[in-house]
């Protein structure tokens, strides 16, 4: 094995005394090793749960490892021990955007309106009904999925045999049409 830069070895009390194994089961080379054949995997498994911060929890997860050896305490089974550490973390991370997004939700509705709608600026329902049936028959179908039918423009372009794109163009340009008329 070959020895390491003493400033890189500063601060890690086995470095320091010229010894490149972490402990007597896993050295850097095993834990390179590691990284190398279960690094892509773990990562393949992050992005399952949330592709935005994967590549974060799997570099943790390694970092976690990194640390229980330097204490002299590596976990028996390192690869399952990896991915049960991202898939822990991965659920610590969802159950607090799904907290911080219920808390700002709240905050949104508990929040004073700045301007109270007027009687001039409501919609009139009957108006709405009869704006829309002048419409052409394709964008009154995509409003009438999109708004009362809950669709994504995903499921309405299955379903119309069009694509995404288009029917969100189709989409846009019939509400701007209906908000033209309305107004």
């Amino acid at each position: 094995m070959e020895a390491l830069d003493p400033e890189t070895a500063r601060g890690d009390p086995l470095l320091e005394r010229g010894e490149n194994r972490m402990s007597e089961r896993l050295s850097y080379e095993d834990l390179a090793e590691i990284v190398d054949s279960h690094g892509d995997a773990l990562l393949l498994f992050a992005r399952q749960w949330s592709g935005a911060c994967a590549e974060d929890v799997v570099q943790e997860a390694f970092l976690q490892l990194v640390h229980r050896v330097r204490m002299g305490d590596p976990p028996e089974h390192v690869v399952p021990w990896l991915f049960r550490v991202v898939r822990n973390e991965l659920i610590s991370r969802h159950h607090a955007r799904r907290r911080s997004r219920a808390r700002e939700e709240r905050i949104a509705v508990e929040r004073p309106r700045w301007f109270e709608p007027s009687l001039e600026t409501r919609l009139d329902a009957n108006r709405a009904v009869e704006e829309l049936q002048t419409l052409p028959i394709d964008q009154r179908e995509l409003i009438v999925a999109r708004i009362w039918g809950g669709l994504s423009f995903e499921e309405i372009a299955t379903f119309t045999e069009s694509s995404r794109s288009t029917v969100h163009r189709k989409y846009c340009a019939a509400l701007e049409t209906l908000r033209r008329n309305l107004s």
